[in-house]
């Protein structure tokens, strides 16, 4: 290349060629400008023009300035990235870099600016973005829900409609006549209920707490199975009808001594199930076994108010009666009662409001019926086993397993609530010893025996010192004289003034179990008390003598053998020693206000 007014020397010197190498990778004569005109025009014009040797190289000055500025203009504003790097493309092309504004000499001086600089925690995000662009895309697993069609955020009208639970009231009254409106759901079985019952009123879960279905208006009452709903029991109800809050100790009795419950005579068994009296629950829970219960019973005639005495069958298709003698034969067999839409209650007042031959009546209600005696199905037994028995079948048939579930599900329990169900001692409790203060110093009584001395004597001490405050005229309610006449009004086993026929009732109601019990004051002695107790489904009286020694005030059972300070040492003594009673005392009659 050859340029007019120019020595090839120049061009070709070692020197120029490396800066234009280093400057930039384009050749110069892509770039075009004012401060640098295109080379046929430079031509031109000298070619018209002399050849002003002087110009020329002031021109060429210029130029190769140009030259320079141009190439620095473009590695500088090379774009970069958000992180200060160059970008990794192809530079721009020729006609771009042409269309950029000549900057001024004061730009040109101004040209270095500051960059900015992202936060740290930016450029790392951005670093790691980079980082991970160059991997391998993993598919997306679920495509469909992040189309535009179908997007990840559910729709409103997706899901279906929220069921609101169903909540209602529930009245439930103790045995003193206090209640208590009890909110529950739908699906609120009887055990929960009584389990909040007795959180709410204070009382000992013992498991045998039961809600109980009373209808007044007919004189029938049942204790609801523990799986059972309320809500659901309480819609077969009548506007009269409410629920009891009662103990019954006999729910689950006859898991304990079937034999007691089930009198041998009155179980029969089928030829195919082999049965016997060991295997007696086994074979009621069982479904394929068919046990059955028979024995006479008074049954009244519906629509009318006479009895008739009736051979009876129970089976698990329901009860029958036979129309000649005591013969089982299938066409002597008349159905009485179905055993699934049904329940067994026991009558309050059967001789009173149904004219019952005796005490022991009982009833098979259909759950249809709410307010009419006319469907009802009336029996009666002899006594209180053959009545027990009867209704306890009746709930063995119709629910079998449950009723064994309902019964373990205390029962597993006490493993892991046993160290909390007896009180522990502390630690400060175990570590008490005795002591002797007689003398100037205290020390301690290593010797039981001299230590048991001790006590009596301190106790001797201790009632001398509350019979002189006495004669002194004190009115200390710690007096022996007041304190064994009232101290036992405040136990649960003490109902006062109650008839004989109530306290009967009372026991009958929370179950005829061997040591059930309560006292109350005697009716025939104002002095003396009652003390009414359960054996072998039996209720017995049996009288709390007064009586004084040496101006001393002492209870006794056996004629003054035994004599106890109060009453409740009374009672300690005979839940530990049976002494002249038939059985211990084991569980006492209690009444809660909810």
């Amino acid at each position: 290349m050859a340029v007019a007014g120019c020595p090839d020397s120049f061009l070709h010197h070692p020197y120029y060629q490396d800066q234009a190498e280093q400057t930039s990778p384009h050749p110069p004569q892509g770039l075009a400008g004012p401060a640098f005109p295109a080379q046929s025009e430079r031509l031109a014009n000298h070619q018209e023009d002399d050849v002003d040797l002087e110009a020329l190289v002031n021109d060429m000055s210029l130029s190769l300035e140009s030259l320079c500025s141009a190439c620095g203009m473009q590695s500088e504003t090379t774009p970069l990235l958000q992180n200060g790097q160059h970008a990794r493309g192809p530079p721009p092309p020729s006609a771009a870099r042409s269309n950029q504004p000549q900057l001024s000499p004061r730009q040109k001086v101004q040209r270095s600016q500051p960059v900015h600089i992202l936060a740290a925690r930016r450029l790392q995000e951005e670093d790691q973005q980079f980082r991970t662009s160059s991997l391998p895309a993993i598919p997306n697993p679920f495509p469909e829900l992040c189309g535009p069609e179908s997007p990840p955020v559910l729709a409103p009208g997706s899901l279906p409609p929220r069921q609101d639970v169903a909540k209602q009231d529930v009245r439930v009254f103790s045995e003193d006549g206090t209640s208590r409106v009890v909110e529950i759901l739908a699906d609120t079985t009887a055990r929960d209920l009584c389990q909040w019952l007795v959180y709410r009123s204070h009382c000992v879960d013992d498991n045998s707490w039961a809600l109980v279905e009373c209808h007044p208006h007919l004189g029938l009452e049942r204790c609801l199975e523990d799986h059972e709903l309320v809500a659901q029991v309480e819609g077969t109800m009548a506007s009269e009808s409410k629920f009891l809050f009662r103990k019954n100790y006999a729910k689950y009795e006859f898991f304990k001594n079937p034999t007691n419950f089930f009198p041998e005579q009155m179980v029969t068994w089928c030829q195919q199930s082999n049965g016997s009296q060991s295997q007696l629950l086994q074979t009621f829970l069982n479904t394929s076994s068919c046990p059955e219960i028979q024995g006479f019973l008074h049954v009244r005639e519906l629509g009318r108010r006479s009895w008739k005495k009736l051979y009876v069958c129970l089976r698990r298709s329901g009860l029958y009666h036979s129309t000649k003698g005591a013969s089982k034969e299938p066409r002597h067999l008349q159905l009485l009662a179905d055993l699934e839409d049904s329940g067994m209650f026991s009558l309050t007042a059967g001789r009173k409001q149904y004219g019952a031959p005796t005490d022991f009546g009982f009833c098979i209600k259909p759950n249809k019926v709410r307010s009419e005696a006319k469907e009802l199905r009336l029996l009666c037994a002899e006594d209180e086993q053959g009545r027990t028995c009867w209704m306890t079948a009746f709930r063995l048939l119709k629910y079998g397993v449950l009723l064994y579930e309902n019964y373990r599900v205390p029962q597993q329990r006490k493993p892991a609530l046993s160290p909390f169900s007896t009180p522990v001692r502390s630690v400060s409790e175990n570590s008490l010893v005795a002591m002797d203060f007689s003398g100037q110093t205290g020390r301690v009584i290593e010797n039981p025996a001299e230590a048991q001395s001790a006590a009596l004597e301190e106790g001797h001490a201790w009632r001398k010192r509350s019979t002189r405050l006495g004669a002194l005229g004190s009115q200390s309610p710690l007096l022996p004289s007041t304190l064994s006449t009232v101290i036992h009004r405040t136990q649960h086993w003490f109902h006062g003034r109650i008839s004989r026929e109530e306290s009967h009732r009372l026991i009958k109601q929370q179950g005829l179990v061997d040591g059930l019990f309560l006292l109350r004051d005697s009716q025939s002695n104002p002095k003396a008390f009652v003390l009414t107790l359960c054996h072998h489904q039996k209720i017995k009286n049996f009288q709390i003598l007064p009586c004084e020694e040496d101006g001393k005030l002492f209870f006794s059972l056996d004629e003054g053998k035994t004599r106890f300070s109060d009453l409740i040492q009374l009672v300690d003594f005979y839940q530990l020693n049976r002494g002249v009673l038939p059985c211990k005392l084991k569980h006492h009659c209690i009444r809660v206000a909810l």
